[in-house]
């Protein structure tokens, strides 16, 4: 006879989980129309806008940043951008306070608690942050708009919900030359392991060249 396959209810929960660290990485939709050089943001000093267009021609990883993470991140943010810095490639950094308010301070208020408290020790970043931005709900900055575009949730803290939404702080995109999105790394992927898909991706580039 025929054996009858009985449906199993999957909690919905652990389905979104699964997917999650299933899709730590994802190659970014190379159609998008608009570009980072379009817009602008404000460094976290207030005192000017750098216009992204200012890093055309270069490789841009661009990070929500939060103050209170495990230590090692920042080291290796700042070990990526002095290794990487002379290829046309720089690191901007967006602080942000829409997950677990874990950056609640003030913009002015940043740079020493990372300096004194976390991860102290006279840490200074060696690239540019910029201030305090929303990247997800009606707020969300032009940028993280453009970034999250062709990309396919626990309760958080905007509306409304959208399921290429930033996940989590330290979320990464690698931007390209040209100014759209190249690769997407989910917060759970450490930076070494960005680090490796980044030179993969510059090793492709230069066989394509060749």
């Amino acid at each position: 006879g025929k054996h009858l396959l009985c449906p199993v209810r999957v909690n919905p929960l652990l389905q979104l989980q699964a997917l999650f660290y299933i899709c730590l990485s994802q190659v970014c939709n190379p159609g998008v129309g608009d570009t980072i050089h379009n817009y602008c943001a404000k460094t976290i000093n207030g005192t000017q806008y750098i216009p992204f267009s200012h890093f055309a021609g270069k490789h841009v990883l661009i990070v929500n940043y939060v103050g209170k993470h495990r230590f090692i991140c920042y080291l290796e943010l700042n070990a990526l951008q002095e290794e990487f810095r002379d290829v046309g490639f720089t690191i901007l950094g967006f602080p942000c306070n829409q997950f677990g308010m874990q950056e609640p301070g003030k913009n002015y208020e940043i740079l020493p608690a990372l300096k004194y408290v976390r991860p102290g020790n006279g840490f200074v970043p060696n690239f540019q942050l910029f201030e305090k931005v929303d990247v997800n709900g009606v707020n969300e900055h032009a940028l993280f708009t453009i970034l999250k575009v062709g990309h396919c949730l626990t309760v958080l803290f905007w509306e409304p919900l959208k399921v290429n939404d930033i996940k989590w702080n330290f979320e990464k995109f690698l931007v390209g030359p040209d100014g759209r999105p190249v690769m997407r790394w989910f917060p759970r992927v450490n930076v070494s392991e960005v680090r490796a898909d980044i030179l993969k991706y510059f090793r492709q580039l230069v066989q394509k060249g060749d």
